[in-house]
């Protein structure tokens, strides 16, 4: 059920796109056909950074076709930085941040049914769970584990996982949101920690990972950028609060 434009949705999906021109318009039908069944008003926001392709065009295209998904552009190929501004813009009360190649449908319902409960203020899908069912390449989930196994020791993170699919209700966490200092690949872990440092209601569940095409950036490629952002991200929390 789409949002109008004068009332606020009661959910706001929130996708970083770069670089996306073969799978956008499928992946935007088949979230928008999979919402079909929920009894929720919602609003699609692509948070295009600094694609050298059609994905700019081809979301202002859906953006026109359909009034449930608005896009913006930021200037430069920056995720942390992309997703941020899509979550301080968006409007509903709840707020999924979700990735291009997985709309999790599934974990949606699991996640706003937590929060309208109010059993958790911020859910995050964690590929990392003894339930969970990661079918990326073993290299993935591995770097997945001791990336996470990283943030355990340099700033004693609690959970399993800190990137990927996450739902919180946005009042609970803009704050939190706004006091992120680091960007890039870096800024979803920053998020998931400062709200567990600083109190808010954190669950993890388990999901089903199966992705649609290969990431966007190579693996190997990310490595140096992951590990200076990860300083940064230790800096941050540990001296500058």
């Amino acid at each position: 059920m789409s949002a109008s434009e004068s009332a606020p949705p009661r959910v706001s999906i929130v996708i970083p796109v770069y670089n996306e021109e073969k799978i956008l318009p499928s992946a935007v039908a088949g979230l928008r056909e999979g919402l079909k069944d929920f009894d929720f008003t919602y609003e699609i926001i692509l948070a295009e950074n600094g694609s050298k392709d059609r994905t700019r065009e081809i979301g202002k295209e859906l953006g026109d076709k359909h009034p449930d998904v608005t896009m913006f552009s930021a200037s430069e190929p920056n995720y942390g930085k992309a997703l941020k501004e899509g979550i301080l813009r968006a409007r509903g009360e709840f707020v999924i941040c979700d990735e291009i190649d997985l709309c999790l449908t599934d974990f949606y319902r699991t996640a706003i049914g937590l929060l309208e409960r109010n059993e958790c203020e911020f859910v995050v899908g964690s590929k990392l769970l003894g339930e969970s069912n990661d079918d990326r390449p073993w290299t993935r989930h591995a770097a997945s584990m001791i990336y996470n196994g990283l943030l355990r020791v340099t700033l004693g993170f609690k959970g399993t996982d800190t990137h990927g699919i996450k739902a919180f209700r946005r009042t609970s966490v803009l704050d939190t949101v706004r006091a992120c200092l680091v960007d890039k690949d870096v800024f979803a872990s920053e998020l998931v920690l400062r709200a567990e440092r600083g109190g808010i209601r954190v669950k993890e569940v388990p999901i089903k990972l199966r992705e649609i095409r290969p990431p966007s950036v190579n693996l190997i490629k990310r490595v140096p950028n992951v590990i200076k952002n990860v300083g940064k991200l230790v800096w941050a929390i540990r001296v500058q609060g």
